[in-house]
């Protein structure tokens, strides 16, 4: 057999055996070239955040991503209490420990779910909204049209909204919680017959401030990913390349959504880490 038949015989087999390889490795390139680029345009876009100007936009930004969002939040985290009030009651008179009824339910709030629930109800709602008017501005040619006019489109169009999401998070997170333990106190005790002033005693005595602090720096964390992806998502919408025009800003606003939410549950488990561990 001649040596060019073996060597026509072995590289093909083996293109095939490293084809998941080379696969997992192009995926792999392909992650840390987003993560790069997203970390490049946070950077920049957080720098552009103070200067005098931005102000009048940031305020229109906190209106529409933290007023505008305060309805929503608010039931959501009234029957999200009312429920984790009537399962923990459940749970606790089993064991005779219904007294603990408060603690439980305002830690959970304060600590997990009153910020993971706020980013992602924010994600749904404004979220989705900054990815599709970006993707709207860029497909159209109005971000081209900043340049030509010597504007800075991610100081114009990314830095406020950031911003304003570093300011409502926080202080949705703060209504979530607060919402959240009077829908506790409804279904615990008022429906199901806990002591009332059992529950507020042991949320006062077991309620720390660190508790608190732990759940703000949450969610700062949760809104910077939350306005960085959905403003990434968009201003590059037109870099698709599963899709051009209306479907790339319908594909982007997906991956925003979704990215977004599965980072805000990544990053929780690892902020979680970290505040525990210190």
């Amino acid at each position: 057999m001649d040596k060019n038949d073996n060597d026509k015989g072995f590289f093909p087999l083996y293109q095939w055996a490293a084809r998941p390889f080379a696969s997992l490795g192009g995926t792999a390139i392909g992650i840390t070239n987003h993560l790069g680029a997203a970390g490049i345009f946070l950077f920049y876009a957080f720098l552009g955040i103070f200067r005098p100007k931005q102000l009048f936009h940031i305020l229109n930004h906190i209106y529409y991503i933290g007023t505008r969002s305060f309805g929503i939040i608010a039931l959501v985290s009234l029957f999200t209490g009312m429920v984790l009030g009537l399962q923990s009651y459940h749970a606790l008179v089993q064991f005779g420990a219904e007294g603990a009824l408060g603690t439980l339910v305002s830690l959970t709030l304060v600590r997990e779910l009153g910020p993971v629930l706020t980013a992602i109800m924010i994600t749904a709602r404004a979220g989705s909204a900054i990815t599709a008017e970006i993707g709207i501005q860029r497909i159209s040619e109005q971000i081209d049209a900043l340049y030509t006019m010597r504007i800075d489109p991610l100081r114009y169009l990314v830095s406020p909204r950031i911003a304003a999401s570093i300011i409502s998070f926080p202080i949705l997170t703060a209504v979530f919680d607060v919402v959240g333990i009077i829908g506790g106190y409804v279904s615990g005790v008022l429906l199901m017959g806990a002591n009332s002033a059992s529950y507020l005693y042991r949320i006062q005595s077991n309620t720390d401030i660190h508790d608190v602090v732990d759940g703000f720096i949450k969610a700062v964390v949760f809104a910077v990913i939350v306005s960085t992806v959905s403003c990434y998502q968009g201003y590059f919408a037109h870099m698709r390349t599963d899709g051009h025009g209306a479907k790339a800003v319908g594909l982007s606003t997906t991956s925003a959504v979704v990215l977004s939410c599965v980072l805000i549950l990544v990053a929780d488990y690892v902020v979680t880490s970290l505040l525990i561990g210190s």
